[in-house]
């Protein structure tokens, strides 16, 4: 039988997991043997691309996090069918004010570190204001830019004094780089290098490392946990392949038993249709995004009528229908489609693609036809679809007559520190939600101390839209200061949304726990998987 599982998405913008008759059935492992985990994420650690690729206070992409999720607690999380984040670390948090700018934490009774030892509020206090006094280049601290102090009642009680009112702050303290590590083993104002850590969660680590790369890594059930997730298994080994191919074959195989980002187009394809029962492919709604980035003091694209240009020429349909097929599907918003705020703002700006109006906005502009650009990417992070998707996006520019376009990629590792140094003038990134919330799709693009180290500023959008958007805890009485965001960076373009992505996990018969492997997020969830009997 045809071995596909369909996660659907449910109403209202919350992405729950609803299987469909060939879903999993409960099971654990127990037997102690390991369940074998393939990715393409790379991890890196050096002087050039960063020295502390684990550290909460530096870590900002999704491979990173996924590792950190499963071994650094947070006082908060995402609960299994995504929804508001609820405690972890915390036996109860909560807003203790009616302006939501003073939220209290207490801890759960007898937490400790791996190590055994206890945890008190102290150790909380100490991480989260690490995290900001680091300020680690990636950006990630901003996340916790809301925080003015952090106050500690007793060994249990943690109370917040945020700067302004921010409704999202509960899932802000569900991200790793709100996670609680061990003083003995962090230093105040140094990241910590290399790839050990030392905290709470749910397993330990065990890094197997190769010039200077983490080739594999071992997470063991951490027998002093105490928090809100059932773990399932006894260890899990997370395999890093060169590859979408090798990791596909070492699923063939049996070397692997589960495989996830990130499959290519093809895999996928054949997976969905394949009539084998021995790989489920299970397919879900994603959260995660597309889009090219520009440095908008660059020569080539600082006049906004070339950027304006790029957004009424490249067509989003023919783009992800030539590449991805109904594994994606077009974007028109930074916010995406499922998330309350979402809004159309690039299409009800500039409709259909037209090489008439692109070449009117540039010759009102007294711009020079045509313009010379590189779109840079990187081939070794967001699958091996991403060369063809900028074959396709150089393509489309060209034949518009009115650009000369050519590509160029780069590793992972030397991309993202080129493009946050801005050393490129148009390049693509993806992005993949630091909760599920249209906040995550705004401020960490266009706020103060955005990830992009981006120079585009825009006064209203920091100053009065951002913050006004926080102050609604009714996320539906924010739409209005959302559209608006959305409104000004279709008219402005300092990025440019280009689709929208489903999620996949591929596994062997018996592995289960799949349905939950990701969530919306696509946060890996290994605490879920098990051995048993799938359906």
């Amino acid at each position: 039988m045809n071995r596909k599982t369909l996660v659907l998405a449910a109403a209202m913008g919350l992405l729950a997991p609803v299987l469909a008759a060939c879903g999993d059935t409960e099971g654990g492992s127990g037997d102690g043997d390991a369940i074998v985990v393939g990715t393409t994420d790379r991890f890196t650690a050096s002087k050039e691309d960063g020295p502390a690729p684990l550290d909460p206070a530096w870590a900002y992409d999704v491979g990173t996090w996924n590792i950190l999720r499963q071994t650094v607690q947070t006082l908060m999380v995402q609960p299994r069918g995504d929804g508001e984040p609820v405690p972890e670390a915390a036996e109860s948090c909560g807003f203790t004010d009616a302006g939501n700018e003073r939220y209290s934490c207490t801890l759960r009774d007898g937490l400790k570190f791996s190590n055994g030892d206890g945890i008190t509020a102290e150790d909380v206090k100490f991480s989260i204001e690490r995290a900001l006094d680091i300020k680690g280049d990636s950006g990630v601290f901003a996340l916790l830019s809301t925080i003015d102090t952090v106050e500690t009642q007793g060994d249990r009680e943690v109370i917040f004094h945020l700067k302004s009112a921010d409704a999202t702050f509960p899932y802000k303290l569900s991200t790793p780089v709100a996670g609680i590590v061990n003083p003995d083993d962090y230093e105040k104002n140094k990241l910590r290098e290399g790839f050990e850590i030392d905290a709470s969660g749910p397993y330990t680590l065990k890094s197997k490392v190769e010039d200077g790369t983490m080739v594999s890594a071992t997470f063991t059930k951490n027998p002093s946990y105490k928090g809100a997730l059932e773990v399932n298994n006894d260890k899990v080994e997370m395999v890093s392949f060169d590859s979408a191919d090798d990791m596909g074959d070492a699923l063939d195989k049996g070397d692997i038993d589960l495989m996830t980002r990130t499959m290519s187009p093809e895999q996928i394809q054949e997976l969905g249709t394949a009539t084998d029962d021995e790989i489920e492919l299970v397919e879900s709604p994603g959260l995660e995004i597309r889009y090219l980035a520009f440095n908008t003091e660059a020569p080539t694209v600082k006049d906004k009528a070339v950027r304006q240009a790029m957004a009424q020429l490249i067509n989003r349909s023919e783009l992800v229908g030539t590449v991805y097929g109904s594994q994606a599907q077009p974007l028109f918003s930074l916010v995406p489609a499922g998330v309350t705020g979402h809004s159309n703002a690039f299409f009800n700006k500039y409709g259909d693609p037209s090489v008439s109006k692109a070449r009117d906005l540039m010759e009102e502009a007294g711009v020079s036809l045509p313009v010379k650009l590189t779109l840079h990417y990187t081939h070794d992070h967001y699958g091996p679809a991403a060369k063809t998707e900028f074959e396709q996006l150089s393509k489309q520019l060209n034949d518009s007559g009115l650009f000369e376009t050519d590509i160029k990629s780069e590793t992972w590792n030397k991309y993202k520190t080129a493009a946050q140094n801005e050393k490129y003038d148009v390049y693509g990134m993806g992005w993949f939600p630091d909760f599920p919330d249209a906040d995550a799709f705004t401020a960490p693009f266009l706020d103060k101390d955005n990830f992009l180290s981006s120079p585009y500023a825009n006064t209203e959008i920091i100053k009065e839209l951002i913050p006004e958007s926080r102050r609604q805890a009714d996320r539906l009485s924010a739409s209005d200061s959302l559209t608006e965001i959305q409104n000004i960076v279709a008219t402005d373009v300092p990025v440019l949304p280009l689709w929208q992505g489903k999620q996949y996990v591929a596994a062997r018969d018996g592995i289960t726990g799949t349905a939950y492997a990701l969530n919306s997020s696509s946060t890996l969830q290994l605490w879920e998987l098990g051995r048993g009997v799938s359906g």
